[in-house]
């Protein structure tokens, strides 16, 4: 196996875990661990905005670790943070330790991220960067899918599930040690970049705020905060909907999951049709995702549609982002990818807490449009054409 083989595999594989059961599984059991702990959908709202906010933190200093240490050391790294929170969500006795171990378990997201970008510099040559990322990205659909049949076998038996996932994440420790580059590392002996081509994080410190990262910040937070309508309570509005319980949520799961392999094209489009459009295009799919999974007058087949749109738009849109975020800094691609996907965060950091408000204070209608909307409202933002058109 070629060493880009081996490196894609196992970006794959950590993003997967990471991003598809550390992060986004939570919202996939809720309805179970609200019922075993006694959760209102505000304090729920809360805990799930703790693993966006442990994100936030976590990418920022995996973005700066992975410049000073390396790759590989920040990557072990987010594999033993993830085992560790997934296994403290497995044993939590209240909701307190819950939400400590939700944390723990989003930080894991922001540590993997970066190092990903960074290895794929090093070791991938420059014209097959952009896709190599996005086929890393897309490991997040392959963790949300695989989430969903454990949720039917197990039946919502969310401690026997987290505490699996927590396993996965101990084997992939072993994978990135022989995977990985290290710092000053050019990777596996037989890599595909040479000295002309490869990026580099040799610059320290925070980025210059340009144009092209202001509007990709107020884009990801609009986005992040929007897509919490799904990842946070999607499981929640089906059975209010739906009167679904564990299988139906798990086979909403596996909707979304399968149709976020899809995101793997992001990069392709984007060069063949340009940013914005794609960008546009996927936020718009998002929208009405929200809408078919939790609008008042929603049937099974329109929320599992709802389910496939929002799954195939989200990591599309994670895509885009990455490409984006590293095209605007491109001799610092860690930094790059940190900055749209720590925003992104953000917005799910705030958005889980006020669609729980919404839901409690209003009604789910109301929550459903006002996250909807948001996502339109992130198409305004547009890159700078000169810098992204497509080729």
């Amino acid at each position: 196996m070629t060493p880009a083989f081996m490196l894609g595999a196992t970006g794959f594989a950590l993003i997967a875990v990471c991003y598809g059961f550390a992060r986004f599984a939570f919202g996939l059991f809720l309805p179970q661990i609200d019922a075993d702990l006694s959760l209102s959908a505000s304090l729920s709202g809360l805990i799930s905005g703790g693993a966006f906010l442990g994100y936030c933190i976590a990418i920022i200093i995996s973005a700066f670790a992975t410049e000073k240490f390396g790759p590989r050391r920040v990557a072990v790294a987010a594999a033993i943070v993830a085992a560790l929170g997934m296994a403290g969500i497995a044993l939590a006795p209240s909701p307190v330790w819950l939400a400590v171990s939700v944390l723990l378990a989003g930080s894991s997201t922001g540590l993997a991220s970066p190092p990903m970008a960074a290895a794929v510099a090093k070791i991938i040559r420059l014209a097959r960067q952009g896709a190599m990322n996005t086929i890393i990205n897309a490991g997040t659909s392959a963790g949300v899918v695989l989430s969903g049949p454990v949720a039917l076998a197990l039946g919502g038996e969310w401690r026997f599930a987290f505490a699996g996932f927590a396993i996965c994440a101990l084997f992939l420790v072993f994978a990135v040690l022989v995977t990985l580059p290290g710092y000053g590392d050019g990777g596996n002996n037989a890599c595909e970049s040479t000295p002309a081509d490869a990026s580099t994080d040799g610059a320290k410190g925070l980025p210059r705020l340009n144009g092209d990262l202001m509007r990709l910040i107020a884009a990801t937070f609009l986005t992040g905060a929007a897509s919490t309508a799904i990842w946070s309570f999607g499981s929640k509005l089906v059975k209010l909907r739906l009167d679904w319980g564990h299988s139906g949520a798990g086979m909403l799961w596996i909707a979304i999951g399968a149709a976020g392999i899809a995101g793997a094209l992001a990069g392709t489009l984007v060069a063949r049709f340009g940013l914005d459009r794609i960008h546009r295009l996927f936020l718009a799919a998002i929208a009405l995702g929200i809408v078919l999974v939790g609008a008042s007058f929603t049937v099974p087949v329109l929320a599992v549609a709802g389910g496939v749109l929002f799954g195939a738009a989200y990591i599309m849109l994670t895509g885009v982002y990455l490409v984006w975020g590293i095209r605007a800094l491109p001799d610092r691609p860690a930094t790059g990818l940190m900055t749209g996907f720590l925003t992104l965060a953000v917005g799910q950091t705030a958005g889980a807490p006020i669609f729980g408000l919404l839901m409690d204070y209003i009604s789910a209608d109301c929550a459903v449009l006002v996250f909807a909307i948001l996502a339109m409202a992130a198409g305004a933002l547009q890159a700078e054409k000169r810098n992204f058109q497509p080729a």
